[in-house]
């Protein structure tokens, strides 16, 4: 029974797995009522800082788990939406972002998918607000174009490195040899760096390694006498930056040591300069072949053998060929035999293609044509792109197509669309609508990123000095005198006037005649050449009963200076101008066609008018128009019964190189004005000595000086990224 009953309790009654499976039933339909009581009513898509956007899942009820993977290549990233269900009518929505061309949204047994189709593969994050979920997707890999404030906009170095390594010292030996070492120490011995020759410079980039602020500068070696003249030491955009200036034929070498890095640049001799330009262009491993009418295709394979490569020659290639060749360079040997046989190759990888020239010429026409042929009927997808820096419209030039008579339209020196291709332009979101081939819109987006990028800037500073001073001396003398007699009833003056007064005597001089009048004699004036104005005189007067004289010496003496500093300032992009001006516009009358006065303006002010060109080294190009107009004297118009302003001008017209940072005097004007003048009696003012008592002189020195300085700025990169 034992067994019985154990065998009975394995074996349940078909009542109970009724009753089980019941019960599973149940609760997998109420799991499922549970699962799926939410449902995506809402999807939206928004931009985000640094060229990243965000995904918002909105749902009717609580929101669901969240499963997701990404792939590479197409890159996509996929959501899967646990229980959801799918609300949306619409399926799939066109994305206008930097790295995101459309979304789709799919529905499954129990889940709701969300596929992001991407540009390139970015990361992302999901967080829950609610009953929403909000994805956000990264900008895969490109440069925010929004950055933190910058706290010093008037230096050229660009972001600091957020590194531990930097350069702690820099020194510049002469060899025995007469090389020039330049000695570089790094605080650790591991280190990115680049060394390359850029025209008649050595450049050596340090990636991710800091420049002290004590080394950004430039060291004049020149008295070495190496090759080497100066050394420019800046902070770039991702480390360190040395550029070495050298001159004549030189050969140079670098090396590291720990962390000693060393440039060595080697003068070379006349017999070394020789010896290079002797060489040529063939770089291959020696060899030497020495055959008597061998077969062309065995000399191929001979050659294929010695270099590794694999070879694959047309039937076409047939023929003999006798040569002997002594330690030539294996690549100059394969020349020499297609071009004597006609012949010419292609190399793929180790893959070594020979045929003769005019059938690989044919063959890469008729490829050629294939692909215009498959470019023809491949599918046309749409896409918008947005422009965030350059202007949609200008980039539309790049891409308009020809006219039908195969010239191109006016301002295009060609079209990269194809013929089914159009853009359109929107110029209120500044995007570009393309409608072209998969092919063509990645060619479209990679044209887009190395143009549509931000425009360096840079300050202009201007500072117009004039100053001005002036001296004048002065030197003169104003004397007279009167003489009367009173003789019984009548009264002799000379140089004077006689007046009657029965009140009061004169200060001067008074004589009694008959009677009880009084007589005055006033007197005159010998000489009148004292200064006008004068800040002091000295007098001198003789009285006595008859004769009146009196004497006044007057002197002037004036200094004065002054300065006047105008300083226009002004920001703009590289290559493209600016203007800024502040004054007057003077208005006076001036004749008009029909014969009536009307009123013009003339322009008295201070103007800068440049237009920047940063070069490659961080230097500026400026072509410049300065001016500081003031307004002069007031001229009589004849005929139109006013007055005509004249202006005084200021002007300065030049095309400047400058460093970044550097103040140049660009031009000045001197002037010098000296006067001396002198007024006398004739011949009384020419007597020795006595002479001063006849004339007056004046001495008077004027002096101007206009300079004008200007310095350039280049702003921080992290100011227009």
């Amino acid at each position: 029974m034992n067994t019985r009953v154990q065998m009975q309790s394995k074996r349940p009654s078909s009542q109970a797995r009724l009753g089980r499976n019941f019960l599973t039933a149940i609760c997998l339909l109420m799991a499922s009522a549970v699962v799926a009581a939410s449902n995506l009513k809402d999807i939206e898509f928004n931009s985000l800082q640094g060229g990243s956007f965000e995904a918002r899942l909105t749902f009717d009820g609580p929101a669901p788990e969240v499963k997701g993977y990404t792939i590479e290549k197409p890159a996509r990233i996929a959501l899967d939406l646990v229980g959801a269900g799918n609300m949306l009518s619409q399926k799939k929505f066109p994305l206008a972002y930097d790295n995101a061309s459309s979304a789709v949204v799919l529905e499954g047994r129990d889940r709701t998918r969300v596929v992001l189709n991407l540009i390139k593969l970015a990361s992302y994050q999901t967080r829950q607000e609610g009953n929403a979920i909000v994805v956000e997707i990264g900008s895969g890999g490109s440069q925010a174009y929004l950055k933190e404030k910058y706290n010093n906009p008037l230096t050229s170095s660009t972001k600091a490195v957020s590194t531990g390594n930097s350069v702690t010292d820099l020194d510049f030996r002469r060899g025995e040899k007469g090389e020039g070492r330049l000695v570089i120490q790094l605080a650790d011995d591991k280190a990115d760096v680049n060394v390359f020759v850029e025209g008649a410079k050595i450049k050596v980039d340090f990636g991710g390694v800091n420049l002290p602020q004590n080394l950004q500068r430039r060291f004049d070696v020149a008295d070495f006498a190496t090759p080497v003249k100066n050394i420019d030491a800046r902070m770039g955009e991702k480390g360190a930056k040395l550029s070495l200036e050298v001159s004549g034929e030189y050969d140079y070498l670098a090396y590291q040591t720990d962390t000693e890095y060393v440039v060595s640049v080697k003068p070379l001799t006349q017999k070394e300069v020789e010896d290079r330009r002797r060489e040529f262009a063939y770089v291959g491993e020696k060899l030497s072949l020495n055959f008597q009418d061998i077969e062309v295709r065995s000399v191929l394979q001979l050659i294929a053998d010695f270099t590794e490569l694999n070879l694959v020659a047309s039937d076409t290639v047939r023929g003999n060929i006798t040569l002997r060749l002594q330690n030539v360079p294996w690549d100059q040997a394969l020349e020499l035999v297609l071009k004597t046989k006609g012949l010419d190759k292609r190399q793929v990888g180790n893959v070594l293609m020979v045929a003769p020239a005019a059938e690989i010429a044919e063959r890469e026409r008729q490829e050629i044509e294939a692909q215009k042929q498959v470019e023809e009927l491949a599918p046309l997808q749409s896409e918008f792109i947005r422009v965030r820096y350059a202007d949609a419209a200008e980039l539309f030039k790049l891409f308009r197509p020809s006219r039908g008579d195969g010239q191109d339209d006016e301002n295009s020196t060609g079209s990269i669309l194809s013929p089914r291709g159009k853009v359109i332009v929107d110029e209120r979101t500044n995007s570009l609508l393309i409608t072209e081939t998969a092919e063509r819109l990645d060619e479209f987006r990679r044209l887009i990123a190395l143009i549509d990028v931000p425009v360096r800037q840079v300050q202009i500073e201007a500072r117009i000095v004039r100053a001005s001073s002036d001296f004048d001396r002065s030197l003169g003398v104003k004397w007279g005198g009167a003489y009367v007699k009173a003789d019984g009833d009548k009264v002799y003056s000379a140089n004077g006037d006689i007046t009657s007064d029965q009140a009061t005597q004169s200060n001067y001089l008074s004589a009694v005649a008959a009677g009880s009048s009084t007589y005055t004699a006033v007197p005159g004036l010998v000489t009148d050449l004292g200064v006008s104005g004068a800040a002091g005189s000295f007098s001198l007067g003789f009285i006595s009963s008859d004769v009146l004289l009196n004497l006044e010496l007057s002197a002037l003496e004036s200094k004065g200076r002054g300065e006047i500093v105008s300083q226009p300032r002004v920001v703009t992009g590289d290559k493209e101008p600016a203007i800024i001006k502040s004054g007057t516009e003077i208005p006076y009358p001036q004749s008009s066609a029909n014969g009536e006065t009307t009123i013009a303006f003339k322009e008295a002010v201070l103007k800068l008018d440049v237009t920047p060109i940063i070069t490659p080294d961080d230097r500026i190009i400026m072509d410049l128009t300065i001016n500081q107009d003031t307004i002069g004297s007031l001229v009589i118009s004849t005929g139109l019964g006013g007055q005509v302003p004249t202006i005084d001008t200021t002007e300065l017209k030049t095309r400047v190189l400058v460093s970044n940072g550097e103040t140049v005097v660009l031009g000045g004007v001197y002037d010098q004005l000296d006067i001396s003048s002198e007024t006398k009696v004739p011949f009384l003012g020419d007597i020795p000595f006595l002479g001063r008592l006849f004339k007056t002189t004046t001495v008077s020195r004027e002096k101007q000086e206009t300079l004008i300085f200007i310095t350039p700025r280049i702003l921080a990169d992290s100011l227009v990224d």
